[in-house]
C-alpha cells in the first residue's frame, strides 16, 4: 500500500475535502468517482488531487481506505475541477456539494457511467453500387443513397427519407448503422437569411474579435438577435467548435432547438433542462464530455456541463433572475457562463431587450463590447407604452372600461391579445365582508391565494394548501369575497365577456409539461388563440406574429416594493411584454393600467423607454452605493424560535473580520419574516470593492458553524444576492 494519500471531494456540507488511503493496486487520478466510508455512511465522492503526502503528527489509523474506484479513467477534467474550485472559492460553498453540482444525478452514485451513442447511418459500399443501378421509379430510395453518399454518415435527425425507406436501405445492406462520431468542424450554412445593417454590424464584429471577449447584444424586441446567434454559432462550428447557449426557461428551449436544427441540419444538437428524466441528463452530459454533441442549449444548470471543445458561449435573455440560484449552491449561471467562455478562450454573446445594470455598467465603461439593434427587422416601431389612469374608474374583475374597449377592437380587426398578470390563481386575497377574516397561511406571513378552479387555498411561498371554506370560519357568514385578481380570474371574465374569442390562460398552473406549452404555443402562432391570460412566462422571447395589443393589467405592484431591484425588474418586465406586440406588418398597442401615472419610473419608462430608466436607475444606484457600483453578500438565517435567528446573525457579526470598506447592515427580520414555519432574518454586507468583501468572507464563513446555537439555526450565505427577500 502506498503512503500517499488522494484528496476527495466528499458530498457534505463542510468546507474541505477529505483525505484517503489507496488500497494496493488501485492507481487514482483527479476527476475518478470513488466509493468510500464517511462516518458510519458510504458515499460517493471524487478525487482532486492524488500523490497527497500524510501529515506526519496524525494518530495511526487517522486515514481511512477508499473502497472502490467507479471510473477507469477521470469522468471530470482538470479544467473542471478548476472551474469547481473558483465556484467553490467565489461563493463559498462547500467544495464537495460544488463537485457533486457539476455531475447529473445519475452519476452522482455508484452508477457506471455508459454512454449511449446517438446512432448516426452511413453508405455501405454495396449501397455505392446501388446508388448507381437504381431505376428511376425508385426515387426515395436514390435521394436516401445520395444524401449519404454526398455529406457522410448522419444522425437520424438529418436524414429526409421516411422512415420506412430507412429501414429497406439497411435490410438490404445499402445502408449501416454506426455511431455517431466527435462532431466535426461543419461548413457554414450556403444559404442564410439576408442580415439588416444593425445586424450586419453586429456579426461583422464579432468576426473582428475572436477569441475571449464579452459582448453585449443589446437589441429591442424583434430586431433579429437570434439571427445573430445563428451566425456567431455558424462560425464556431465550422471551426470545430462547441457551442453552449443558455436560455432562462424550460419553455424557450423548443423553439430554440428548431430554429437551430432548421440551419444546422446534421449537427448534433441537444436539450439540457429539468422537463429530462435523471437518465436522459445524464446521456447529454456524457455526449456533451466525448465531443459528440455540437451544442447544447440548456437551462440554468447547463452551464456546468463538460464541454472540451467549447467555442462559444451565448446567454439569452441575461437579465433574467432566473439564472441566479436561490437556494443550496447559489451561483449566478450567466457569470459562470463568463469565467467558462474566459477559460475556455472563447467569446460569449450576452443577449437582451432589457440588459441588467451590471451588464449595461460594464458595457458603458468598455468591459463589455456593446453591439447594439436598435431597429425591428420589419422596420415596424416597437409599440409604446401607454398609460391608463385607472384612479376613480371602476374595475371589473381587474379590467378598466377603456382596456376592455380596446381589447374588443383588436379581436373585431383580426388581431390577438395578450393580458398580463403576474399572479396565479383566481385572487390573492379571501375575505370575510362581515368581520374582516382573511385567508392567512399558518405557516408564513402571507395571505393564501384563493384557486378557484380546483376548490383550494394555497400558499405561493411554502406551498401550503387548504380546502376553500365555503362559509368564514370565524364567524359562519357566507359573505366571503375574493379581492384582487388572478390569471384564473381575468381568464374568466374575457371568456364571459368575449364568448366568440378563444381565451386560453399562459402559467404554470395550466401548462405542467413541455407537450401542453407546445402545443398553446403552436395554436397562438396559427392564430388559433384570441386572448392569451398570462404571467411571466409569456414575457420571455416567444414570438407571436399575430399579436396586437398587450394589456398590463396592474403595473403598481413594484413601486410599493423594499427591493432595490423593484423598478430594475419592472421596466425589463414591462418592456419585454409590450414587445411582444406588433412584431409582424400591423403595428401594436401597449395599454399599462395603473394607479401611480405620476411616478418617476414610469413616466420615464414611457417616455424614454428601458434605456432611459436604466440611465435614472444607474444614477440613483451611484448615489446610493448600490449594485453595479458596490458589492453585497447576505447571511440569512431561519430557526423555529425567532430570537435563533436574530441571535446567531449577532453572534456571527460580532465574529465578523473588520477590514477597510465593508460594512455590516443588521441584522434585520426578513421582509417576509415568517415562512414555512420558520423565522427568518438576515444580514447584508456591503463593500465599494470586490476583494475587500471576500477577503472578509473566507474566514468568516468558516467560523460560522461553530457559533453556539449555530445546530437548531439554518444558515447560508447569498454571494452577489438578487433577492432580498
Amino acid at each position: 500500500m502506498s503512503g500517499l494519500l488522494v484528496s476527495v471531494a466528499v458530498p457534505v456540507p463542510l468546507y474541505t475535502a477529505f483525505d484517503y488511503r489507496v488500497p494496493d493496486g488501485l492507481v487514482l487520478h483527479p476527476g475518478m468517482r470513488v466509493r468510500l466510508p464517511f462516518g458510519r455512511r458510504e458515499l460517493t465522492g471524487v478525487v482532486l488531487r492524488s500523490g497527497v503526502e500524510p501529515d506526519p503528527a496524525a494518530p495511526d489509523g487517522h486515514y481511512r481506505e477508499l473502497l472502490q474506484a467507479l471510473d477507469p479513467a477521470p469522468l471530470l477534467t482538470d479544467d473542471a475541477l478548476a472551474l469547481a474550485q473558483w465556484i467553490a472559492d467565489y461563493y463559498r460553498h462547500p467544495i464537495g456539494e460544488v463537485v457533486a453540482a457539476m455531475l447529473p444525478v445519475a452519476l452522482r452514485s455508484d452508477e457506471p457511467a455508459r454512454i449511449r451513442h446517438e446512432p448516426a447511418y452511413a453508405l455501405t459500399d454495396a449501397g455505392r453500387a446501388a446508388l448507381a443501378t437504381l431505376p428511376a421509379r425508385s426515387l426515395r430510395l436514390r435521394v436516401l443513397l445520395q444524401q449519404l453518399a454526398d455529406q457522410g454518415a448522419l444522425l437520424r435527425a438529418a436524414i429526409a427519407a421516411p422512415a420506412a425507406v430507412l429501414r429497406r436501405a439497411l435490410d438490404a445492406h445499402w445502408v449501416v448503422e454506426t455511431v455517431a462520431a466527435v462532431a466535426a468542424p461543419v461548413p457554414v450554412p450556403a444559404t442564410q437569411p439576408a442580415l439588416t445593417a444593425d445586424q450586419a454590424a453586429a456579426v461583422a464584429a464579432l468576426q473582428a474579435a475572436p477569441g475571449f471577449g464579452v459582448h453585449l447584444l443589446h437589441g429591442v424586441t424583434g430586431s433579429g438577435k437570434t439571427e445573430v446567434y445563428l451566425r456567431a454559432i455558424a462560425e464556431a462550428l465550422a471551426a470545430g467548435r462547441q457551442v453552449l447557449v443558455l436560455v432562462p426557461e424550460i419553455g424557450l428551449t423548443p423553439q430554440l432547438l428548431q430554429r437551430v436544427r432548421e440551419r444546422f441540419g446534421p449537427v448534433a444538437v441537444a436539450g439540457s433542462h429539468s422537463g429530462l428524466s435523471d437518465a436522459e441528463r445524464a446521456q447529454v452530459w456524457l455526449r456533451a464530455a466525448t465531443g459528440e454533441l455540437a451544442i447544447v442549449v440548456g437551462t440554468r444548470s447547463a452551464v456546468l456541463l463538460p464541454l472540451p471543445r467549447l467555442g462559444l458561449v451565448i446567454v439569452d435573455e441575461e437579465h433574467d433572475v432566473s439564472f441566479k440560484q436561490q437556494d443550496g449552491l447559489r451561483y449566478s449561471a450567466r457569470d459562470v457562463a463568463v469565467l467558462r467562455a474566459q477559460r475556455a478562450g472563447a467569446p460569449v454573446l450576452l443577449g437582451s431587450a432589457t440588459p441588467s445594470l451590471e451588464t449595461l455598467q460594464h458595457a458603458v465603461n468598455g468591459r463589455y463590447q456593446w453591439l447594439r439593434l436598435p431597429r425591428r427587422v420589419r422596420q415596424v416601431p416597437p409599440p409604446q407604452l401607454q398609460l391608463l389612469d385607472v384612479r376613480g374608474l371602476h374595475l371589473q374583475d381587474g379590467l378598466s372600461a377603456p382596456l376592455s374597449a380596446a381589447i374588443g377592437r383588436h379581436l373585431a380587426d383580426g388581431g390577438q391579445v395578450l393580458l398580463f398578470v403576474n399572479r396565479r390563481g383566481y385572487a390573492p386575497t379571501l375575505l370575510c365582508h362581515d368581520c374582516g377574516w382573511s385567508a392567512q397561511c399558518r405557516h408564513c406571513d402571507s395571505r393564501m391565494t384563493w384557486h378557484r378552479g380546483r376548490g383550494r387555498l394555497i400558499c405561493h411561498h411554502c406551498g401550503a394548501r387548504q380546502a376553500a371554506p365555503r362559509a368564514c370560519p370565524q364567524c359562519q357568514s357566507r359573505q366571503l369575497l375574493a379581492l384582487g385578481q388572478g390569471t384564473e380570474r381575468v381568464e374568466e371574465a374575457l371568456r364571459e365577456r368575449f364568448p366568440g374569442a378563444r381565451v386560453e390562460r399562459f402559467d404554470s398552473d395550466r401548462l405542467r409539461s413541455l407537450r401542453q406549452l407546445d402545443a398553446l404555443l403552436r395554436d397562438t402562432r396559427d392564430g388559433l388563440v384570441n386572448i392569451l391570460v398570462g404571467t411571466q412566462m409569456l414575457a420571455k422571447g416567444h414570438d407571436f406574429a399575430g399579436l396586437t395589443l398587450v394589456g398590463i393589467v396592474d403595473a403598481d405592484q413594484a413601486l410599493y416594493s423594499v427591493d432595490f431591484r423593484a423598478l430594475e425588474r419592472m421596466g425589463q418586465l414591462l418592456t419585454q411584454v409590450a414587445g411582444r406586440a406588433g412584431r409582424a406588418d400591423r403595428p401594436g398597442e401597449v395599454l399599462v393600467q395603473t394607479h401611480q401615472p405620476e411616478h418617476p419610473a414610469l413616466r420615464r419608462l414611457v417616455t424614454q423607454g428601458y434605456d432611459g430608466l436604466a440611465e435614472l436607475l444607474l444614477t440613483e444606484r451611484q448615489i446610493a452605493g448600490l449594485p453595479p457600483y458596490a458589492y453585497l453578500a447576505m447571511l440569512r438565517a431561519e430557526a423555529r424560535v425567532e430570537a435563533d435567528a436574530i441571535g446567531f446573525l449577532q453572534a456571527a457579526l460580532a465574529q465578523l473580520p473588520a477590514v477597510d470598506g465593508v460594512q455590516a447592515l443588521g441584522p434585520v427580520p426578513a421582509p417576509m419574516e415568517r415562512r414555512a414555519g420558520r423565522y427568518r432574518a438576515q444580514l447584508l454586507l456591503q463593500s465599494p470593492d470586490r476583494s475587500s468583501l471576500h477577503r472578509v468572507l473566507k474566514p468568516w464563513t468558516l467560523e460560522l458553524d461553530a457559533i453556539p446555537g449555530a445546530r437548531g439555526v439554518r444558515w447560508s450565505l447569498d454571494v452577489d444576492p438578487i433577492d432580498l427577500y
